[in-house]
C-alpha cells in the first residue's frame, strides 16, 4: 500500500479532532465527540465562552465598528421544520423533514 504525501491516515479510537475556526483560518482541539463541537450542547460551550470575554472588544462591518463581545445579541434557537416538505435531487423529489431545531 503506498500513501502519497497528501494522505493521512488516522487511528479510528484517537480521542481528539482538530476542527477549523474563523472561516477556515484557524484550527482548535476537541473530544472525538459531536457534542463538543456542533449542535445544542455546542451552542452552550460558546454560550460560557462568550460570557468568559463579555470585556473584550471584537470589530464589526468590515473593521469600521466595534462593541464589547458582552453586548452581542444571543443566538436565536434554530425553529422546528419537522412535517414540512424538503426538496432533494436538484429539485426532482421530496421527503418530509425530520429536523426537530433547537432546545
Amino acid at each position: 500500500m503506498s500513501l502519497n504525501k497528501y494522505e493521512i491516515i488516522l487511528p479510528k479510537n484517537m480521542g481528539k479532532i482538530r476542527i477549523r475556526t474563523g472561516r477556515g483560518t484557524g484550527t482548535i482541539e476537541v473530544d472525538d465527540d459531536p457534542k463538543k463541537w456542533s449542535g445544542d450542547e455546542f451552542r452552550k460551550i460558546q454560550e460560557v465562552r462568550k460570557k468568559a470575554a463579555a470585556n473584550r472588544m471584537v470589530h464589526t462591518g468590515r473593521g469600521t465598528g466595534s462593541r464589547k463581545l458582552g453586548d452581542m445579541p444571543d443566538a436565536k434557537p434554530r425553529p422546528s421544520t419537522k412535517g414540512m416538505t424538503r426538496i432533494t435531487g436538484r429539485g426532482t423529489g421530496s421527503r418530509k423533514s425530520k429536523n426537530t431545531g433547537s432546545k
